[in-house]
């Protein structure tokens, strides 16, 4: 066996002490009789066969581009205990052997020209000949060694020519190279190599792991066929190995391994490194994947049924299927591929009589394996159980706005096995199945890619840092290699690549601030040069200044904004540190492995206080004297640190996923010229187990399922309850529709509008026969006006308005949990709002706030004004199981989530039936200019009440657990008046006030509870 071995993970008895027993566990442990095993696997595979029989053990075949060439390896040699690599001509029946009979050789694979053979040997090392007499006097003495896989650092890759018997050796470097195989083209060969362990000095925590498994190093590499232009396609410690080209030689799957080896999954990535794609999640050693030559679905090997019971299992390449069981006889069954023609499988197998692994073929069902992963007119059993839910819910809803529809929605998106809908997850793809069949159900048109109602798109799926991170620091001409995080880490914005040993220079707290009426300029870089230089900066602000000032400065503290400001005056990178006055609870900035933002071109790093502190030592400074200096708020000159240079690697990996909207379309009654339609939305996506960064779980219930019952299944649930009530008057033709009507169920909003930010960029793809206007100068000019008011405000406008292809967006997000008032949020995107608002709530009674907020809300409506679009957005307020494992179903308020789909049903029907459409005229009031882009360094633990309506002060619908609000007593329900001495009337004067406050220094907080006033001692915390 090899390095595509299940076995090849248990190469140590500390391996298998630390894995077997949460293996052993498994609840899904099966024992299947031989007959019942043969019955159940004939679904999938008919005439197994044995084709290889000689030696101790052979295994992983793989075949010519014309399948009449099989490559394998064996031990057959009486004179080499160790594999060696064979040809099998399967129309004679004739075999060649390949290697050279010396050393060791693992995974053979043919070139598509059917004559040159590559494989992996240790044949060149000169320790072979002891190695294999080590190995035979071993096994002559009567002892037997567990099987265990060895990365021996002698293995090179070669290639042979069978028609010449040229070998030429296209690999030298010292490390495990192995795991190759050719490209369809034949042109560039993957393989597997831990290289990197032997070519740069390894971090404390991966020297302990390859110590213990060599193969927690191993990356998937590229190369040209002579080993030239090799490239690192992965970069994640564990186990990287096995890959395979995609039959259009586009991308490659391969298996990632666990830090530990105790777990593997099965990904996919294209061969440029571009949407890395993890397409199993099944918590067990999976692995050896390979392509049916469709490209439609992989087959693979897991022991998911128990520690010495490997099976095959089939996926989807897009990971939009629940894998599927092929085998079922106990033992293992691996190391699987198919055929060229896709009619035949070939696997390892240990099902013989003597229990030795051995070679097996059968004839291979490929219809089968298609319908049962949701390929064609069959459906796998989860794809089915979707749609059959989503049918079974539209034949039991009513037209009318009921709580049991409501209910009914909401339960089948917050069940368990949906897993909270994370973006890109197998959670998220039953989600949006289940809503696209029940509006397909309702009469709606498939308005997605392709022909069906899925809308793809990319997102940011976290960020690595990757293996080639390091930080010299020159300090008099002694060089220091700081540890990666413990005296330094980068930062996940952080540029990319090699940066030279350059000059240091200290800019203080490293703040521009501009002058205000009252606040004079601040520039920390005043008459300093940083060109081509490393700039270290304080994190945060000074400590010991004014309120007011501390409030005027947040806004230009971010880590990013600083050093977006040391990349433009020159500096090739930035160092923060915190200093020994500062009051934060890490010394290094944490990495942000949920970070969606780019990287900016240059280096950026965090390092400790006592690294920095040397460096300042050294050129004659004290870092502590100069905080302190600098605290007080007046500015000083920066320096250069005599003698301090730095020089840095660094890299960062940033990984893109796959989520997917629903788009479905109704069209008008009497389509005459197009005319703008009318879209209603809300996001479907929720946290998952907490993914994202954004969960507010307490400590006892991290790792839980955030279910999402208010966030977002019930605006999901009263969208579908519009669609259905538009539908069912559109079909008894009491809705004389003059526009379409659009139904969207958006996914990645949690994650940062990725998928309503994707559908306004794509929208003229999507919808071609879309109305467009040419604006007029008139127009044009206000456009212009609105870019910059959205740029004021951090928005990113698009180029194109939309305004003449979309009418209005109606947005539903978080709506079940409805007390006092419903908010209406956009007013304020057209003067046409509050008057229609109003009208349409006659029938239905609803206790109303309207708020003209528009281009600053927190959900999708965010990307459809940016397109100047006219929006409204229902919102029935925060709460203390907001972003929680505890925002379940049985506390919704169903009968109001009906009543609020209900109002929003009748202004969707004014939007189609009406002769005009609203004017897009934004006016958020008084308060749009003042609306605090605030970088809250400090945190109180405070949840607003959004809902509360106009009363002076803050109202707080909550407080987290063990958060400083908390421990000063303050409740849900008080009405915060007074903070730090500041009059607090709303929000914005309450995050005005966060923003003058230091973290660890206590303040008062003045709150009403039962129409009292209450003084209480808050302390502020760090938010980092």
């Amino acid at each position: 066996m090899s390095h595509r071995h299940l076995y090849c993970a248990c190469q140590s008895l500390a391996f298998l002490v630390a894995i077997l027993p949460g293996i052993l566990l498994a609840e899904d442990i099966v024992t299947v009789d031989p007959a019942r095993a043969a019955e159940l696997e004939t679904q999938w595979m008919t005439q197994p066969r044995q084709i290889t029989f000689d030696g101790l053990r052979a295994g992983e075949g793989y075949f010519s581009r014309d399948g009449s060439q099989m490559v394998f390896q064996s031990e057959r040699d009486p004179a080499n205990p160790f594999y060696q690599i064979f040809l099998m001509d399967l129309e004679t029946g004739d075999l060649s052997q390949v290697s050279t009979g010396s050393g060791k050789t693992t995974c053979g694979w043919i070139h598509p020209d059917g004559d040159e053979v590559l494989f992996a040997s240790t044949h060149a090392d000169d320790q072979t000949q002891a190695q294999q007499t080590a190995e035979l006097e071993f096994r002559a003495s009567g002892k037997e060694r567990r099987y265990a896989w060895d990365y021996d650092p002698q293995f090179d890759l070669f290639v042979k020519s069978m028609s010449t018997g040229e070998l030429a050796q296209v690999t030298r470097e010292r490390g495990y190279d192995a795991e190759g195989s050719f490209s369809p083209d034949g042109e560039t060969i993957l393989f597997a190599s831990n290289r990197s362990a032997y070519e740069r000095t390894m971090s404390p925590r991966e020297q302990t792991l390859f110590d213990l498994d060599p193969a927690s190093m191993n990356e998937i590499y590229k190369m040209n066929r002579d080993g030239s232009d090799v490239v690192r396609l992965t970069d994640t410690l564990g186990y990287d190995g096995g890959p395979f080209f995609a039959p259009d030689g586009e991308r490659f799957c391969w298996r990632r391994f666990s830090e530990d080896g105790a777990t593997a999954e099965i990904h996919t990535m294209g061969l440029d490194g571009s949407k890395p794609t993890q397409v199993t999640h099944m918590g067990a050693m999976s692995w050896a994947p390979f392509y049916h030559p469709s490209g439609e679905y992989l087959v693979f090997t897991t022991n998911r049924h128990g520690f010495a019971n490997f099976e095959l299992y089939l996926v989807r390449t897009d990971g939009k299927s629940e894998p599927v069981r092929v085998t079922y006889t106990d033992g293992f069954d691996g190391l699987p591929v198919f055929l060229p023609d896709g009619k035949s499988i070939s696997w390892t197998s240990t099902r013989g009589a003597n229990k030795r692994s051995q070679i097996y073929r059968a004839d291979w069902n490929h219809e089968a394996a298609r319908a049962s992963l949701g390929y064609g007119a069959e459906t796998t059993k989860t794809a089915n159980e979707d749609i059959a839910a989503a049918l079974a819910a539209a034949r039991s809803s009513v037209p009318q706005f009921t709580a049991a529809d409501i209910g009914r929605h909401v339960d089948y998106l917050t069940r368990p096995e949906l897993g909270g809908r994370l973006t890109g997850t197998e959670g998220e793809r039953r989600a949006t199945a289940y809503v696209a069949a029940y509006l397909e159900s309702l009469g709606f048109e498939p308005a997605g890619r392709d022909g069906t109602s899925f809308h793809e798109f990319d997102f940011p799926a976290g960020a690595e840092i990757g293996a080639k991170n390091s930080l010299t620091a020159s300090v008099s001409a002694t060089q220091t290699d700081l540890t990666l995080d413990e005296n330094w880490r980068p930062l996940s914005f952080s540029g990319n690549g090699e940066f030279a040993a350059a000059p240091v220079v200290f800019a203080g707290y490293g703040l521009v601030a501009p002058k205000s009426e009252s606040i004079p300029e601040y520039d920390s870089y005043v008459h300093l040069d940083v060109t081509n230089k490393w700039v270290i900066v304080l994190r945060d602000l000074p400590q010991d200044i004014a309120p007011e000032l501390r409030q005027h400065w947040a806004r230009y503290s971010a880590p990013r904004r600083k050093a977006s400001v040391a990349r433009d005056l020159g500096a090739c990178g930035i160092i923060f540190v915190a200093g020994p006055t500062s009051e934060v609870k890490q010394p290094l900035i944490r990495f942000d492995r949920d970070a969606s933002q780019a990287g900016v071109s240059m280096a950026v790093v965090s390092v400790d206080n006592e690294t920095a502190a040397a460096w300042m030592t050294a050129a004659g400074q004290t870092l502590g004297e100069e905080q302190r200096g600098l605290d007080k708020g007046e500015m000083a000159m920066g320096y250069e640190l005599a003698g301090v240079k730095l020089s840095a690697n660094i890299e960062i990996d940033r990984k893109t996923g796959i989520g997917r909207n629903v788009i479905a379309r109704l069209r008008a009654t009497e389509p005459t010229t197009p005319q703008p339609m009318v879209i209603v939305g809300a996001h479907i996506d929720h946290l998952g187990k907490g993914g994202g960064g954004s969960s507010l779980a307490r400590d006892d219930e991290r790792d839980s399922i955030h279910v999402g019952a208010d966030d977002n299944a019930s605006g999901v649930a009263a969208m579908l309850e519009i669609a259905q009530y538009i539908a069912a008057e559109r079909r008894k033709g009491t809705l004389p529709a003059n526009r379409d009507l659009v139904v969207a169920a958006w996914s990645g909003e949690e994650l940062g509008l990725f998928g309503s930010q994707a559908f306004v960029k794509e929208f003229r793809e999507l919808f071609p026969d879309a109305p467009q206007v040419k604006l007029d100068a008139e127009a044009q000019a206000a456009a212009q006006t609105h870019a910059a008011m959205l740029a004021a405000h951090g928005a990113a406008p698009e180029d194109e308005p939309l305004t003449a292809a979309i009418a209005a967006y109606l947005n539903l997000d978080m709506v079940g949990r409805l007390r006092e008032k419903l908010v209406i949020q956009g007013l304020g995107s057209s003067p046409t709002w509050e008057g229609e608002v109003q009208r349409r709530n006659v029938p239905v009674g609803l206790t109303l706030q309207l708020d003209k907020t528009s281009t600053r809300l927190p959900t999708d409506a965010a990307a459809l004004v940016a397109r100047r679009v006219p929006i409204l957005s229902a919102f029935t307020g925060a709460h203390e199981d907001y972003h929680t494992p505890r925002d379940t179903p049985d506390k919704l308020n169903y009968e109001g989530a009906a009543k609020i789909a209900n109002l929003f049903a009748l202004i969707t029907r004014g939007l189609l039936t009406a002769q005009t459409v609203p004017e897009f005229k934004l006016d958020e009031g008084e308060q749009t200019n003042e609306m605090p882009r605030a970088n809250l360094t400090a945190y109180l633990g405070t949840i607003p009440d959004y809902a509360a309506g106009d009363i002076k002060g803050l109202k707080l619908s909550g407080v987290g657990q063990d958060g400083p609000a908390a421990k000063a007593g303050v409740k849900g329900g008080d009405v915060i008046i007074e903070l730090a001495g500041r009059k607090i009337e709303n929000i914005y004067d309450y995050t005005y006030a966060i923003e003058a406050l230091k973290i660890g220094e206590a303040v008062k907080i003045i709150v009403t509870r039962d129409g009292n006033p209450v003084e209480l001692q808050i302390t502020p915390a760090s938010r980092e």
